[in-house]
């Protein structure tokens, strides 16, 4: 139905979609006056970017402030980008993932420069087509594999076919680590090509101010070990200052012999830090170092080191001579670490100088600005994989934005993009299944949303970690259903979860379900209550059981007479006789109440008889129905979705009949099969007898009882056939009218 309002300046459709008036998107001109639709109509006002049944990148693209969630406005601005690019935006209703070149509108800027990129796709991949699609531009890489430059400011060894140029490219990739070209192999760009030479003038600069090694090859390691060893051996040498500064405390400053005993019991491999601790060598109070005396073994190995390359022909090494080795090598330490260009050494020194020589630094440069030039081209490129997935998933987006009609759609092969799977579970399959992204926002809308609603965690192997999901059921009874229960779980992809129910929300699920949920109420509450009696008897029982079993039995002396038993009770008559008739009395009671029971409802019709049971179901089970019948007209998904962060602007409601529809109940043939388990007992013609038979017994004892007196039918036996008394009717006096004359009596 066509409405225009004065508020309207485009002629929009409309439609009664989930019971709400909703507008209707039905064409591609529809699409292009989104920006005129009045924003209190869209059903949805915001939806988050991830989590959704469309492909992420799309709605990525359609997310134009980049904030994580699709507005109005993002749509809209969506929506004129995309109608601006075709000549007929009716081909956004087909959903296609590939489009011809010749429906691209070419009559702007944008439109010709997409035109011309998709042409650029097709020939970069040697294609001879008229449409470019989605597969077409799903591996960037492979569209600039053959081009010599693709925009992104990076060259590759294939962006010359110079020797001298591809050389020092790999080169510069080698010590620069390089930067991911959209080839998909490794180039550089300007600044690395620049830090290149750099690194090469200063590592060459480096090399010709070299220091000349005191001790040959062995100059590292000596190095290495003075300084491993620098601060034990001023250590020793303080000790032995002050051993002759106080000779008693000779002993004290050596090694400790109790401190060996402490750990000699142990693996000594393992205290190479104890040991350690310990002086370089004995201290015998003078302050040299006699080359040949026993070296602790925790420094043995660096103390022989530095010996054999600094001072090899001296037999004692004195405090001055250990600072004047540190004095001999400070000269080409200060160099090694004043090392430049670092990155580039692994080329080689020769190498080095010969890229210096050949400076390619400004060739390699035009090349990259060659590439840059090109960097709007390749952008366009991009532009087609953004139109591309635009184009296929935008017209879906909007049956679940402006309106929900995915989701009230009769065709069961149409979801919306929130309904993630499938949930197996007690025989029934249930098609309404969202993934759960905050279950504490969903604990608090759950119950407002007046689905019985089931919670599962469900994990596979193919897949790390879990997922929460949440399914309504809609159909059948609720007995099997319980916290911990395992399922199965089909996600839209058709992969298999394992799921286990963590958490139910109980709303009724149909009618008929409200009508038995009396009875089950009460019949759990005498399961319980029969329970409860029974583990309480059966608690005192193993108690006293117990407490006889554990009590000990009082010793006998020896030669002692045993105790008597105590002697039982006197039978007390008069106590029984009381018991006994307050159980006939009970029992005349309720003998009493059932045949009264028993009269009222014979003295109905047989029709009252059945109005009478109806009305006491009605009685019992109509309040939940009447409930459970409001409760299932205001179900509505709208809570559900606002957990998951969409902010819902229409209601969403799920009425009875729809409902039907999002759940399905295994239904079985009627067939007549043999259960080869089945339970043996009487032939049914046997079961019949003998009920006939006992309600031939059941009506003759309540004859013979006289309790169908009332009815006519009375008991033969005497007691209950003696004739009443019959009163005499009593002589009537009759008194005429007396005269003055005469008086006549009868």
């Amino acid at each position: 139905m066509a409405i225009i309002g004065n508020d309207l300046k485009y002629k929009w459709d409309f439609e009664s979609v989930g019971g709400t008036t909703r507008v209707k998107i039905s064409k591609g001109e529809d699409i292009a006056h989104l920006s005129e639709l009045d924003p209190k109509m869209w059903t949805v006002l915001s939806c988050p970017v991830k989590g959704l049944e469309i492909e992420e990148k799309s709605l990525t693209y359609m997310d134009c402030d980049g904030d994580g969630k699709l507005r109005i406005n993002d749509v809209v601005c969506t929506s004129k980008w995309i109608t601006g690019l075709l000549k007929n935006s009716d081909l956004l209703l087909e959903g296609k993932d590939s489009i011809r070149l010749e429906d691209i509108d070419q009559d702007n800027d944008c439109g010709k420069k997409l035109h011309a990129a998709a042409k650029q796709i097709l020939e970069n991949l040697g294609k001879e087509a008229d449409s470019v699609s989605l597969a077409d531009t799903a591996d960037i890489s492979a569209i600039f594999a053959k081009t010599r430059f693709n925009g992104d400011g990076v060259i590759t060894e294939a962006s010359s076919d110079d020797a001298d140029l591809k050389a020092a490219i790999a080169a510069a990739v080698a010590s620069t680590g390089g930067t991911l070209d959209r080839s998909g192999v490794q180039g550089v760009n300007a600044d690395q090509i620049e830090a290149f030479y750099a690194s090469l003038a200063e590592y060459a600069a480096w090399n010709d101010a070299a220091v000349e090694a005191p001790y040959g090859d062995k100059t590292d390691a000596a190095i290495a070990a003075y300084h491993a060893l620098d601060a034990k051996v001023k250590d020793y040498f303080m000790r032995s200052r002050l051993a002759s500064f106080s000779p008693e405390s000779l002993a004290a400053l050596d090694v400790q012999s109790s401190r060996i005993e402490a750990i000699s019991a142990e693996n000594l491999a393992g205290k190479t830090d104890e040991i350690a601790a310990y002086p370089i060598v004995r201290i015998t109070g003078k302050s040299e170092i006699d080359l040949s005396a026993p070296v602790n073994p925790a420094w043995a190995a660096q103390f022989n080191t530095l010996v054999q390359a600094a001072c090899p022909k001296k037999k004692v090494l004195k405090e001055e001579d250990w600072a004047a080795i540190g004095a001999e090598f400070a000269a080409y330490e200060a160099w090694k670490n004043s090392k430049a260009g670092a990155s580039v050494e692994s080329l080689g020194l020769d190498a080095v100088k010969t890229f210096i020589a050949k400076d390619n630094k400004a060739a390699l440069l035009d090349l990259v600005a060659q590439d840059s030039a090109l960097s709007e081209e390749a952008g366009n490129i991009e532009m087609v994989d953004k139109f591309l997935h635009i184009f296929r998933d935008f017209y879906r987006l909007l049956r679940n934005f402006v309106t929900l009609n995915d989701f009230y759609s009769k065709d069961e092969g149409v979801k919306a993009v929130f309904q993630a799977g499938t949930l197996l579970v007690d025989q029934r399959e249930c098609r309404f299944c969202m993934n759960v992204a905050d279950m504490g926002k969903h604990s608090a809308a759950s119950a407002s949303s007046g689905m019985y609603l089931i919670y599962c965690d469900c994990t596979t192997k193919t897949k790390p970690g879990k997922i929460t999901i949440v399914a309504a059921m809609t159909v059948g009874d609720i007995g099997g259903l319980t916290v911990g229960k395992n399922a199965v779980y089909y996600d839209n992809t058709g992969l298999e979860w394992d799921a286990v129910i963590t958490k139910i929300v109980e709303n009724p699920i149909s009618i008929a379900q409200a009508f038995w949920s009396p009875y089950r109420r009460m019949a759990t509450a005498v399961e319980n209550l029969i329970s409860k009696n029974a583990a309480d008897k059966d608690a005192k029982m193993m108690k006293d059981a117990t407490a006889k079993i554990n009590a000990a039995p009082a010793a006998v002396p020896a030669g002692a007479a045993p105790a008597k038993p105590a002697e039982a009770a006197p039978f007390d008559i008069g106590k029984f006789a009381g018991i006994f008739a307050a159980l006939g009395m009970a029992v005349g009671m309720i003998g009493s109440a059932l045949a009264a029971l028993a009269k009222g409802i014979f003295a109905l019709k047989w029709w009252q008889v059945i109005l009478a049971f109806v009305g006491v179901m009605l009685v019992i089970s109509g309040p939940a129905m009447v409930m459970a019948w409001l409760k299932l007209r205001r179900r509505n998904i709208a809570p559900l979705l606002n957990a998951n962060g969409w902010a819902i602007n229409a209601s969403s409601k799920i009425s009875i009949p729809f409902g039907e529809t999002l759940t399905d109940i295994a239904k079985y043939p009627t067939v007549k099969l043999k259960d080869p388990y089945a339970k043996k007992g009487l032939a049914p013609w046997k079961k019949w007898l003998i009920s006939l038979s006992s309600l031939v017994v059941a009506v003759a004892v309540l004859w013979v009882f006289n309790l169908f007196a009332w009815a006519g039918f009375k008991s033969p036996l005497p007691r209950y056939n003696t004739p009443e008394p019959v009163e005499e009717p009593v002589a009537e006096e009759v008194v005429t009218e007396v005269t003055d004359s005469t008086v006549v009596m009868q």
